[in-house]
């Protein structure tokens, strides 16, 4: 299958976010209520929100989980779907509250919404979108891997490594990206020397 490594960073981001917004639904909570129209007010609170992050972080980590391992079309298709709603909230947060609104995606408050977030989802959904579109009826990732060189092992690492930068691209990049942001605000025109 064309594009399995990045199909396979995808999924293991929706296990780390799913996993890390389980543990800590409130700072994602927060985000979601800031986000959301005064017409849904039994959700506008944090408590309420929190136990629909919960379940939706627990669905998120679940269907990375069963999308690495049973890379079918039907899976790959949810996986894409998700990435798309997912740039569509990040989309929706830049335009509520800039720059530095957080998106919540990884359960933390210092993840703020950006323009590479948006293209990050948007790249994952579409090497979803094509795994979903060539992926066998049968079989798991084991058989996926076996069609690979070195039984995917290479596959595998690079992926890993993959999943990692691209984790620190949404996070630690984005962070940075906020402080500029806020430095040259606060302090008018940096000068750089």
């Amino acid at each position: 299958m064309e594009l399995m490594g990045p199909y396979l960073i995808g999924c293991t981001l929706l296990v780390l976010a799913g996993v890390m917004k389980a543990a800590r639904p409130d700072d994602t909570a927060r985000a979601l209520v800031q986000l959301m129209p005064t017409r849904f007010s039994a959700l506008s609170q944090v408590r309420r929100m929190r136990t629909t992050v919960r379940i939706a972080a627990t669905l998120e980590a679940g269907l990375g989980v069963v999308a690495a391992a049973v890379p079918r079309s039907a899976s790959a298709a949810l996986v894409a779907a998700s990435y798309v709603v997912f740039a569509g909230v990040v989309a929706y947060a830049r335009s509520r509250d800039g720059a530095l609104a957080s998106c919540g995606c990884f359960g933390t408050p210092d993840t703020p919404a950006t323009l590479v977030h948006v293209v990050v989802d948007l790249a994952l959904a579409i090497a979803a979108t094509l795994v979903a579109t060539a992926a066998p009826t049968d079989g798991t990732i084991i058989t996926a891997l076996a069609h690979q060189p070195f039984d995917g092992v290479p596959l595998l690492v690079v992926s890993a490594v993959g999943a990692w930068l691209t984790y620190l691209t949404l996070t630690m990049l984005a962070a940075l990206e906020a402080v500029r942001r806020t430095v040259g605000v606060a302090g008018g025109a940096v000068t750089h020397r």
